[in-house]
C-alpha cells in the first residue's frame, strides 16, 4: 500500500496538517488500512526530503500545513499512470500455512481450510453489509465512491480466496483417492547377512 502516494493525492486538493490526512485517509479507505499519526508524519516528512511536499505555514490552531510542489505533482501524475505491478509478492500466510500442512504428519489440512473458509464467508458476508448499507446512503460525494470502492475490492478479494480454497480442497481430495487406488509398493528386500 502506499501511503506516501495516498497523502499526495490528498494534498493535490490543498494544503492539510497530518491528523487531517490520516483522518481523509481513513474515510477514502473505508478505515481499511488504518493509520497511526506517526506514520503520517514520518512519511510527510519523507516527502519534504524528497522535495515532493512544502510546509505552507500553520492553521488557526497551529497545525503545521504541508502543500503539493510541482514535483509531488508530476509524482502523483506518474503514480496514477503507471500500473500496480504485482512482481515482488508478499509472504502469504495462508499459503504458506497450507503448503505446511500438507506436508506436516499431525496437520488435518481439510480443518486449516475448513477454518478459513468460514472465517472469509463471515468477513465477506459483513463487507456486503456495509456495502449494502453504503449504497442506501445513495453515495454522492467522492470519499463515499472511493469507500464504496474499496469494501468491493475487499468482497472480491475473499470471494477469490474462497474460491482458491474450494480448488486446494478438490486437488487434495483427488490425489487422496489416486494414493488409495495405487497398488502397494512390493515389499522391501530384507538386508543381506554381512559375510
Amino acid at each position: 500500500m502506499s501511503i506516501r502516494h495516498g497523502l499526495l493525492a490528498l494534498l493535490e486538493d490543498g494544503p492539510r496538517y497530518g491528523s487531517r490526512l490520516r483522518t481523509e485517509f481513513e474515510a477514502r479507505t473505508g478505515s481499511a488500512w488504518p493509520l497511526n499519526v506517526g506514520q503520517v508524519y514520518t512519511t510527510l516528512a519523507r516527502l519534504e526530503r524528497d522535495g515532493l511536499v512544502v510546509q505552507q505555514g500553520a492553521d488557526g490552531a497551529g497545525h503545521v500545513l504541508y502543500a503539493l510542489t510541482d514535483d509531488g505533482r508530476a509524482e502523483l501524475r506518474s503514480w496514477f499512470d503507471r500500473p500496480v505491478e504485482r512482481t515482488s509478492l508478499p509472504r502469504d500466510e495462508l499459503a504458506i500455512k497450507l503448503a505446511m500442512a500438507v506436508g506436516a504428519p499431525g496437520a488435518d489440512v481439510r480443518a486449516v481450510l475448513e477454518a478459513q473458509r468460514r472465517y472469509l464467508s463471515e468477513a465477506v458476508h459483513t463487507y456486503t453489509r456495509l456495502r449494502a448499507q453504503a449504497l442506501a446512503e445513495a453515495p454522492a460525494h467522492r470519499d463515499e465512491v472511493a469507500r464504496l470502492l474499496v469494501l468491493e475490492h475487499l468482497i472480491f478479494r475473499a470471494d477469490a480466496e474462497i474460491r482458491w480454497l474450494d480448488h486446494c480442497e478438490a486437488r487434495l481430495l483427488r490425489l487422496a483417492e489416486a494414493a488409495a487406488t495405487e497398488p502397494p509398493a512390493p515389499p522391501a528386500s530384507p538386508p543381506a547377512p554381512p559375510l
